[in-house]
């Protein structure tokens, strides 16, 4: 099968767990993983026969055969970053708060979004909260969401640490824009238990048609949907009924492609990426396929 050549900016935990999961694509080329500094990742993208650069988003621009770009660089460097693909034609995925384009869950919203030329992964919370709280309102109409999730200490970085704030709003507008409550609120816990405790994400939904039948159904065709591309999503307290709040506990367990399997809030939005970019890859090569065919028949004709 033909590949979409995709480039990494950002060769931190991030950037090598993503890595290894383009590696495993079908449909996408692993071509280049770029930063700023000859750091241990880019050493050890380099060992695994990868093409590597330390001149950043540069490397990325002088290459027209990149088409995906995945940026798990910050916020700040992707303002910078987001217009210069754009200009380039590349597709970005955004794996840092900035958010330049619309939120996307690939399993709620991503058909409605293949056109879009910026992609901002939400927060690992969302990645695995939205899903339910989507299947919730779907069925049920919520008019007000909340989510805990729980993530072991050890597998939240500066980064995470850092933008504790940027966390709850941006998870909280995702519960409303993408999951469709009336009203989101998002807590996030960092548990120092040791050993590391699998994440664990309860979305609590106020809903106007508490339909137990219909809740249990959709919320179970939703973690099968997601285990799609997490195969450790799963279902850890089926819906919890008390009048019209409904209680659904879900925790996430890691691939370990790089990180540790307890980081499953970094293998989900890692995940929920690479899930992203083979929809996008697999369009286009569908779309050249059928261009190529009709050039072909133009010729013989």
């Amino acid at each position: 099968m033909a590949k979409i050549d995709v480039a990494i900016i950002g060769p931190g935990n991030i950037g090598s767990d993503l890595m290894y999961k383009v590696m495993r694509s079908s449909c996408l080329n692993m071509k280049l993983m770029t930063g700023i500094v000859l750091s241990e990742g880019i050493k050890r993208a380099a060992k695994m026969g990868i093409e590597t650069s330390i001149n950043g988003i540069e490397a990325v621009l002088a290459q027209d055969d990149i088409r995906i770009v995945f940026d798990a660089t910050g916020a700040k460097a992707h303002l910078e970053h987001a217009p210069l693909l754009q200009k380039a034609g590349k597709i970005a995925i955004d794996m840092t708060p900035a958010a330049v384009g619309p939120y996307v869950v690939p399993c709620v919203n991503l058909d409605a979004l293949s056109q879009e030329m910026n992609f901002n992964m939400v927060t690992c919370g969302g990645q695995a909260t939205v899903p339910i709280a989507y299947a919730v309102n779907r069925v049920a109409d919520s008019s007000y969401t909340e989510i805990v999730s729980c993530i072991s200490s050890k597998s939240a970085g500066p980064g995470t640490r850092a933008n504790i704030d940027e966390f709850t709003e941006t998870t909280a507008k995702a519960l409303e824009t993408v999951a469709g409550a009336d009203r989101g609120k998002a807590v996030i816990i960092l548990n120092p238990a040791n050993p590391p405790l699998l994440m664990t994400n309860t979305i609590y939904s106020i809903v106007k048609n508490p339909d137990q039948e219909r809740i249990n159904r959709s919320v179970r065709e939703m973690v099968e949907e997601v285990q799609k591309y997490v195969p450790g999503y799963r279902l850890r307290t089926p819906p919890i009924f008390d009048g019209n709040k409904v209680t659904v506990i879900v925790e996430v367990e890691g691939a370990g492609d790089f990180l540790p399997k307890y980081s499953g809030n970094l293998d989900i939005i890692n995940a929920a990426a690479v899930r992203v970019a083979e929809k996008l890859a697999v369009e286009r090569l569908m779309k050249e396929k059928g261009s190529d065919a009709m050039s072909a028949e133009k010729e013989k004709g």
